[in-house]
């Protein structure tokens, strides 16, 4: 009996450790997208995986910048990196969220030229994962 109870503990303590690891979330962002409405560009997406967390942190940046019909960027400083971030609860694993960046120049960024959003990225500081949207905004 004493042989059983010894042979028997090692597997026990292993898989007392290994529970925590089966609970722990996988964070993964499942969908992301942004549109653009004037001078704002709103990335709104889904998170899950996220296990029992009451919170993440979600942060959105982009770089924006004025281009002329030649879709080039003139060198004036109306081109800039913005950011914003925000707390976003969790329900059931899960986190919706949708964050607006609104761009502001000086001088303007006035007709003929156009705004453009590039470089977008979406991160959640919380868990250490990010994810880059491609493409122009």
């Amino acid at each position: 009996m004493r042989r059983l109870i010894l042979a028997v503990l090692p597997v026990l303590a292993v898989g007392a450790a290994a529970v925590p690891v089966a609970w722990a979330g996988s964070p993964h962002f499942i969908t992301v997208s942004a549109t653009r409405a004037g001078n704002s560009l709103t990335v709104s997406g889904k998170e899950a995986g996220l296990g029992n967390e009451a919170q993440v942190n979600i942060e959105v940046s982009a770089t924006a910048e004025c281009i002329n019909k030649g879709g080039k960027h003139p060198k004036a400083e109306n081109k800039g990196s913005i950011a914003t971030n925000e707390n976003v609860p969790v329900q059931n694993g899960k986190a919706d969220f949708s964050l607006t960046l609104t761009a502001t120049f000086t001088p303007e960024c006035a007709p003929p030229m156009t705004l453009a959003f590039t470089n977008v990225t979406v991160s959640d500081t919380t868990n250490g994962i990010s994810k880059s949207l491609a493409g122009t905004f």
